[in-house]
């Protein structure tokens, strides 16, 4: 957020001179951010573990065995887990809640244009970019990456010792040099982007997307040698000397799975393609058929991404079996660690996906400045390209962040069984979903979700009723607003959607927190009454399991419906269908108005909430039993 409010105002400047030059101030910025955020996820996990490694004396004798020291880690992306929860929800709720209630007024009541300094909710508007965005995206991919990373070494150590590998260190420290390497193939991919000056003059360019496009293909090679090279140096052993290339295979995996969760967001969100104009020219017919369009094609876009992830797991999953580590009774024991180094290899680019995701509100708040203080109508024409390409960027990010979340939760709900096992001195290798209460566990589990997100949305529309009576009020009260005579009362809006953004929190967050707990406890005391030690611990894996796989496709549902009928408003407003003013506008604005929170609020929080449940239970494994 720091760099972001600094960087808007330059990025507004260097549209008056060039547009690429713009496009370079922005993706910097993010990029900035986006290191600093992956940066400090590896340097916390990396401190923790060399504390630990040292203050334990690992591996001196009658101390701890360093296989097990990544255990000690848990709580580290359990923190992440809760603070990232609370930013997402609570900035979600602020950025659409001011958002809503800006449109509502000041678009199809006062029928004033986006960022008007005449809208009293405006500068709410501008600072929730901010906050949703920009804040909360980064707490929820640097939970997403330390997650990751403290699961795989976890894995890593466990596969090391039931191999009886004499140097384990390579599989714990892998993940860490994984994303220490990101750090630097992203920053060339960032620095790939320049920009020119104009000389004074604004000059068309090609798509900004494609030039994005382009430094993350640089990105992505990069990667690709890197990974290779790190599975080499770190996962050899002459136990099974061909086992690293069929690690680095499973990270090639991940990598194209990351690439192809950007391309299929893209081809969903971005209006150069089919559904978005289809969702658009739905709009020429009324309010009703574009909210059926975007609902129908939400729904529709959950299907690829899902048949990716499916194979991704799959595939990840045999390379590894079929490595040729073995146990001390000859079964394969490399097959959830593939499944972790392909997650590994779809965050090995994360920082760069990151830094298009800030790119948005940059460029957005940046199109707000130039509205406010007037400039001529070519420069509002740049910072609408960088703001269109801002939501689509957007949108490739969420469908990322639900990818790596959906691996991330697979290889936490490994960890928590392994866990379990070892606490409770008995075999945890399967979930009977036949059992009565292991199968309500996991109707529980759906239905948090849809619960939580239920939540999440009307904590938005409760929060916007209030900024809109707000602005209705200063309309009434202060008419010389709409001529320019008086100046609206911004703080008030501001400190509105403050408030209620941290009031309206607290519910959809503890049931978040406390459903697990309230679950495993009551079916532990239950399962001990009844002979069964473990039931508790199985309704749990049940509830965490569903919960994953029905928040997935919710949250790809919302993100998708909710970034197309942004885009479909935004081609509309580039003058097609009639453009602004219009009554295809006027619709594609109700369909943006409700896709909101869908896509901002409810969605985003999803991806955290399904993350978080799985480092809770890890956390909290020993109290099921």
């Amino acid at each position: 957020m720091w760099v972001s409010v600094r960087a808007n105002v330059r990025v507004s400047s260097a549209a008056r001179r060039s547009a690429r030059e713009a496009l370079q101030i922005a993706v910097r910025a993010g990029g900035f951010s986006a290191i600093v955020v992956v940066g400090m996820a590896v340097f916390g996990v990396a401190l923790l573990y060399a504390t630990f490694y040292v203050w334990l004396g690992v591996d001196s004798p009658d101390s701890m065995k360093v296989t097990d020291l990544p255990l000690l880690l848990v709580g580290y992306g359990f923190g992440a887990s809760f603070v990232a929860l609370f930013a997402q929800l609570g900035g979600g709720i602020y950025t659409k809640a001011a958002d809503v209630g800006a449109d509502l007024v000041g678009k199809v009541e006062q029928g004033i244009p986006e960022d008007d300094p005449r809208n009293p909710a405006v500068i709410a508007d501008l600072v929730g970019d901010n906050v949703g965005d920009c804040a909360a995206r980064g707490a929820d991919l640097f939970e997403s990456i330390a997650a990751e990373i403290i699961s795989a070494m976890i894995l890593g150590a466990t596969m090391a010792q039931r191999c009886k590998i004499e140097d384990p260190s390579g599989f714990i420290l892998f993940p860490l040099v994984v994303h220490s390497f990101d750090l630097v193939v992203s920053s060339v991919g960032i620095l790939s982007i320049r920009g020119t000056r104009d000389s004074g003059l604004i000059s068309p360019i090609e798509d900004p997307m494609a030039i994005m496009q382009k430094g993350y293909s640089i990105t992505i090679l990069l990667a690709v040698l890197t990974f290779g090279g790190s599975t080499r140096w770190l996962l050899y052993t002459e136990q099974a000397p061909t086992a690293w290339f069929n690690f680095a295979l499973c990270g090639l995996v991940g990598i194209i799975t990351a690439y192809a969760f950007v391309w299929i967001s893209k081809y969903y969100t971005d209006y150069k393609h089919e559904p978005v104009r289809l969702l658009a020219l739905s709009s020429s017919t009324g309010h009703g058929t574009n909210i059926i369009a975007g609902v129908s094609l939400g729904m529709e876009a959950t299907a690829l991404p899902v048949l990716v992830i499916s194979i991704a797991i799959i595939s990840a999953f045999w390379l590894g079996r079929t490595c040729g580590l073995v146990d001390e009774l000859g079964n394969p024991t490399g097959g959830l660690f593939g499944t972790a180094v392909a997650t590994m290899g779809m965050l090995s680019t994360a920082a760069y996906v990151l830094t298009m995701d800030m790119f948005g509100p940059i460029a957005d708040n940046a199109g707000g400045i130039v509205e406010m203080s007037q400039q001529p109508e070519s420069v509002r024409e740049i910072t609408d390209i960088l703001d269109a390409v801002g939501n689509t960027t957007k949108a490739t990010t969420k469908g990322f962040a639900i990818g790596s979340a959906a691996l991330a939760s697979f290889l936490l709900f490994s960890a928590y069984m392994d866990e379990v096992a070892a606490f409770a001195q008995l075999p945890f290798k399967e979930v009977d979903i036949a059992i009565p209460e292991v199968f309500v566990g996991g109707l529980l589990g759906s239905m948090l979700i849809f619960l939580f997100s239920g939540w999440a949305c009307s904590a938005v529309g409760r929060t916007a009723q209030e900024v809109v009576t707000e602005v209705r009020r200063q309309f009434i009260e202060r008419p010389g607003i709409m001529d320019y005579k008086e100046k609206p009362d911004y703080g008030r809006c501001v400190a509105i959607v403050a408030s209620a953004s941290l009031r309206e929190m607290i519910k959809p967050g503890a049931l978040a927190i406390l459903s697990p707990m309230a679950v495993g406890i009551i079916f532990r005391i239950l399962g001990h009454a009844t002979g069964q030690p473990l039931l508790g611990a199985k309704v749990v894996a049940s509830m965490l399991m569903f919960a994953t796989v029905t928040g997935i496709l919710m949250a790809l549902f919302l993100n998708t419906s909710g970034g197309a009928w942004d885009n479909a408003k935004k081609y509309i407003e580039t003058g097609a269908l009639g453009g602004k003013g219009s009554e295809a506008h006027k619709a594609a604005i109700t369909g943006d108005t409700v896709g909101d929170p869908f896509k901002d609020t409810a969605g985003p929080s999803i991806h955290v909430l399904i993350k978080m449940l799985a480092t809770i239970t890890l956390v909290m494994a020993p109290i099921f039993l």
